[in-house]
């Protein structure tokens, strides 16, 4: 199920409400194609529009236009005919351009300064929707903006709504998440068939590509995040991404992926054991990391915060002494980004969240990292990704039928 318009619609009509009457702009970013992979717009310009490849585009708000249709105006870059040759054709705005976008009004952003300049006039009033950037970073590109109208107007106040857009993607939507429940059961069906070509001596790349072509096979798209294969010492690399090693008799594979479908993310992690079963020292281990996660899941709920759901997880491993093994914390936001818009506060229900503890012995060759996808609920918490095998039986069994 795609988003349609109307969703899309609705999103912009509560960032509207949450302005207040201040103007504000969500802009698309600049870019050209990468040689490897594609080019994107900023995400909160994709979850405002649903459109992805549009260099240069913004979207500004005016609560206060006289003309309810001017309210809400895409702006899209002027067409470029020779450009076109080279990068796929644009349509020109008609009514069939607006239909397809949702906007009553959309323009040429050669018109964008001149509308936020007579839209902040009016109000007086400014706000940031992007996120802010840290110190020694440029300056986010609304409040780059922002700052040249307000240097030629005086009286204008620049206000932070920078909590508006993450509040509004966290809690995800039913359509929303039936699409991150395909990205789920894509990459629950990579992980079988990746599963079932392990074996001593096979290369992680390989098992990289029998993951990632399951996905497609299971009608997701390109990974959402690098994968993740790592075998033996590699197991204790949180973020390895080189893949080049070999699964060798008796180690384990930490295998961190997840599919994409129609831009939402899935994000899973398994620690699997090369030779089909776990020996007595994995098993120890990776009881731990399972009973850490399951402890970590059970705080789940609306009004919890991450840090108490953390805290849930760390006990259990620092109990069984390993607490300076574990080196990161418990889990992320999950959404159009993998890590997905953060807000402010405690969980609520609609948001869903990764939970993902882990050890990781060095000296042992040896890291286990157990990962799932967890939707808040009024009730409490349900497990997106609880069909792909995860206990030591579970495991065992999926290996053995290989």
């Amino acid at each position: 199920m795609a988003i349609g318009t109307s969703e899309y619609a609705s999103r912009r009509k509560k960032v509207l409400t949450a302005l207040k009457g201040a103007a504000g702009v969500v802009l698309a970013g600049e870019g050209s194609p990468p040689l490897v992979g594609k080019w994107f717009a900023d995400r909160d310009f994709i979850y405002l529009t649903g459109i992805t490849n549009e260099h240069g585009a913004g979207v500004l708000f005016d609560p206060g236009h006289p003309n309810p249709k001017f309210r809400c105006v895409l702006f899209l870059k002027p067409l470029n005919p020779e450009m076109d040759d080279w990068d796929g054709r644009r349509d020109r705005i008609s009514e069939a351009l607006r239909e397809r976008h949702g906007f009553d009004t959309v323009m040429r952003t050669t018109a964008l300064p001149r509308f936020l300049t007579d839209a902040v006039r009016r109000s007086k009033r400014a706000a940031c929707l992007h996120p802010f950037s840290i110190f020694d970073a440029p300056v986010s590109p609304d409040l780059a903006m922002i700052r040249k109208v307000a240097e030629r107007m005086p009286g204008v106040a620049i206000e932070d709504r920078t909590h508006v857009l993450p509040m509004l993607r966290a809690v995800k939507s039913k359509a929303e998440l039936d699409l991150m429940r395909r990205a789920i059961k894509a990459t629950g069906a990579g992980l079988e068939a990746l599963a079932a070509a392990m074996k001593p001596g096979v290369g992680e790349r390989e098992l990289q590509r029998i993951l990632e072509e399951g996905f497609r096979q299971a009608g997701a798209g390109d990974p959402a995040f690098n994968t993740i294969v790592g075998s033996g010492a590699n197991t204790t690399v949180l973020h390895y991404t080189a893949n080049d090693g070999i699964a060798q008799e008796g180690e384990l594979v930490v295998v961190d992926s997840g599919a994409s479908f129609e831009g939402y993310a899935a994000d899973i992690t398994r620690t699997l054991p090369v030779s089909g079963k776990y020996s007595k020292r994995q098993r120890e281990l990776y009881t731990i990391v399972l009973k850490a996660q399951e402890a970590a899941i059970a705080v789940v709920k609306p009004g919890a915060t991450m840090i108490q759901v953390g805290e849930a997880a760390r006990h259990v491993i620092e109990k069984a002494g390993l607490g300076d093994r574990y080196i990161h914390g418990v889990g992320h936001q999950l959404g159009l980004d993998v890590h997905d818009s953060t807000p402010d506060g405690p969980l609520k229900a609609g948001m869903v969240v990764t939970i993902e503890p882990g050890i990781y012995l060095p000296d042992e060759g040896v890291g286990i990292r157990i990962e799932d996808d967890i939707l808040v609920t009024a009730q409490g918490r349900q497990n997106l990704s609880s069909a792909i095998p995860k206990s030591i039986a579970a495991v065992e069994a999926m290996m053995r039928s290989r």
